[in-house]
């Protein structure tokens, strides 16, 4: 059984006042990058991205991090990932701070963690 987090990408991104809007492609790289040197304790990473987002990070695997670009709303991806993972037995972590995703990722067994959190594990 591996453990994996699920990250709510705009979620996250939106969670810091930093300008993010003026280049949504650039925070999710930015945020990419400090997944990808980040010590979580989980064996895999799902970074999820949305919209303009989608231009900052190939779709794809990198070491333990692995980038989905929704093809539609972000969350429903986001589910699909929880899902999937539960389906394997894996243990899932979603990383959002959106209520009505919260209770969609709950059904599969998913913990839920704040923004605030990860971004904690980020900038120790």
């Amino acid at each position: 059984m591996s453990t994996v987090l699920v990250v709510d990408g705009a979620n996250v991104v939106g969670s810091r006042p930093d300008g993010w809007w003026k280049d949504r492609a650039g925070a999710a790289r930015r945020l990419h990058e400090s997944l990808m040197t980040a010590d979580v304790p989980h064996d895999v990473v799902v970074l999820v991205l949305e919209g303009a987002a989608k231009g900052g990070v190939r779709a794809g695997r990198d070491a333990h991090v692995r980038t989905v670009h929704a093809r539609g709303n972000g969350d429903d991806a986001i589910v699909a990932e929880a899902e999937k993972a539960a389906e394997r037995g894996d243990r899932v972590s979603v990383v959002t701070a959106d209520r009505i995703l919260m209770g969609r990722v709950e059904r599969y067994g998913a913990t839920v963690m704040s923004p605030t959190w990860l971004l904690g594990e980020l900038d120790p």
